[in-house]
């Protein structure tokens, strides 16, 4: 299998395999843009950002159309390789310059302090490693860079945490790609030593039945200047 090399570090260009998954994901993402409201999510996600970003996990691409036209070039980072051509469809259509790469959260195959953000969008449930994605993120961003987050995870009570972690010891995550839906967000970038902005939690859907993967969070964090 090839392999991309940074430094000492070796990357599978095809580091995770989901197939039949990434194609139910296809499908159900394109539908959510107006049924859950997520290209709504995606703008608040991704207004006023600048300069040279890097998206890890970035999916099908469904991000690459929110981004403003002050952001001069996007890295997406996406190891499912079902996922990574129909993003470079869709970076084919953006109106800034995105360049799809193979790679893994845990190992970013780019150059540290190269970013001026990092954008991170429903991929820590999924990341086989938190701790060391989070370093990552820290490593390539640049000293006072933003990060960006949307993700689900832990929430709901007592009875929805329960059912939850029951899920992730059990059937969720083989069935849908390797996501969790017990992780606590907030709590691992606190962990990886970013400094937190303003972040709010909603409910997807806003409306209906309460799910598994309804706990969302959506905010901005910071690599310290020091």
């Amino acid at each position: 299998m090839p392999i991309r090399t940074v430094g000492a570090r070796k990357v599978s260009r095809d580091a995770v395999r989901h197939p039949l998954f990434a194609r139910y994901y296809a499908r159900v993402s394109v539908a959510a843009e107006s049924r859950m409201g997520m290209a709504r999510v995606r703008d608040r996600l991704l207004t006023g950002l600048s300069g040279r970003v890097i998206e890890i996990g970035a999916g099908n691409g469904l991000n690459f159309a929110h981004y403003p036209a002050a952001v001069s070039e996007v890295v997406a980072i996406e190891p499912e390789r079902v996922l990574r051509q129909l993003a470079v469809e869709s970076a084919l259509r953006a109106e800034v310059p995105v360049d799809v790469v193979p790679g893994a959260a845990e190992a970013l195959p780019v150059k540290s302090e190269a970013f001026d953000a990092v954008v991170l969008s429903l991929v820590l449930c999924s990341v086989r490693d938190v701790e060391r994605a989070l370093g990552e993120v820290r490593r390539v961003l640049r000293p006072g860079g933003q990060l960006r987050f949307f993700e689900h995870g832990r929430g709901g009570g007592r009875m929805m945490t329960f059912t939850q972690r029951a899920l992730d010891r059990t059937v969720w995550p083989p069935l849908n790609g390797g996501c969790h839906l017990a992780r606590d967000p907030i709590a691992a970038l606190r962990d990886a030593g970013f400094e937190l902005g303003p972040y709010r939690r909603l409910l997807m859907p806003e409306k209906g039945p309460r799910l598994p993967t309804s706990f969302c969070v959506l905010g901005t964090a910071w690599r310290p200047e020091s």
